[in-house]
């Protein structure tokens, strides 16, 4: 039996997560001394509410070795073989900690560690994709071989209301540069090579830019794979969002619309008001 595994930075509901039979790692937050563990025991609100009242990010860190030794651990005595997903190496350590115990646990070429190269739900595309491969009966290299094919048609992209969380954080190098502006502006963010960076910088109310950021994609969406799309947010405009996924229904294209709300890690870098369209290119 292949399971497939990623860490929490994929950003899968609860609901997704069920669906396809997917175990999701944490990562951890620090909000000052106190540790939380992403999706499980720390919210968005909480999250925004404790860096407002600070004027800082929270640090965010890793899978530890304890929870990765852990689950591959059960895993692997369950006989199982397994394909699991991390946020980009670029990003964080967590590709090379489950790689660093896949060793250590000498799991004989049963655990198949991919660097997704991605963040969110860019990673949850690639993630729903090998379940349903392995669903279909395929073996785990086949699904490594056509993943690591995959990876490089995701488009992850997101527009962001503030600057400061980005800035803080440090994760986008480009972000610097545009927080000394005049004006309110509001980049666009794309994931390349594994890594963020600005590729569109928009001017004005934020309801206006993220429409404009989807319809300046509309031809892109219509190349898409057809089999889902996923808006991934950390926005409380619900008309906003419920507007998104209108202009997505309408282009008649998708098979599944997929709604997500970002997890701890990724809200902590990207900040309220975010949202994303992520899709794999045809």
């Amino acid at each position: 039996m292949i399971k497939i595994c990623a860490d929490s930075t994929c950003d899968l509901s609860e609901e997704l997560v069920k669906r396809y039979g997917i175990t999701i790692i944490p990562l951890h937050i620090m909000l000052g001394e106190t540790e939380y563990r992403d999706r499980i025991d720390i919210s968005q609100d909480e999250i925004f509410e404790w860096a407002d009242k600070n004027k800082t990010t929270p640090k965010t860190s890793a899978v530890s070795v304890t929870d990765a030794m852990d689950v591959m651990r059960e895993l692997i005595d369950a006989k199982d073989e397994i394909i699991l997903f991390t946020i980009a190496s670029g990003m964080s350590t967590t590709y090379n900690v489950f790689n660093m115990v896949a060793e250590e646990l000498d799991t004989e070429g049963r655990v198949h560690v991919i660097d997704s190269m991605n963040l969110s739900t860019g990673i949850g595309l690639m993630v729903i994709e090998a379940a349903c491969m392995a669903k279909e009966g395929m073996s785990a290299e086949n699904i490594v071989n056509e993943i690591e094919r995959i990876r490089l048609k995701v488009r992850s992209s997101f527009v962001i209301d503030t600057l400061t969380y980005l800035a803080r954080g440090g994760r986008c190098s480009s972000v610097a540069a545009l927080t000394g502006g005049v004006l309110k502006i509001h980049p666009k963010i794309v994931v390349k090579d594994g890594k963020m960076e600005v590729s569109k910088k928009y001017r004005g109310n934020i309801r206006n830019v993220v429409m404009d950021y989807v319809k300046d994609m509309h031809y892109m969406l219509l190349e898409a794979r057809p089999r889902r799309v996923f808006i991934t947010h950390t926005s409380k405009d619900r008309e906003l969002v419920e507007e998104v996924r209108s202009y997505l229904e309408e282009l008649g294209h998708f098979d599944e619309i997929l709604e997500t709300n970002a997890g701890a890690v990724i809200s902590s870098h990207c900040g309220p008001g975010t949202l994303g369209v992520l899709f794999i290119e045809g």
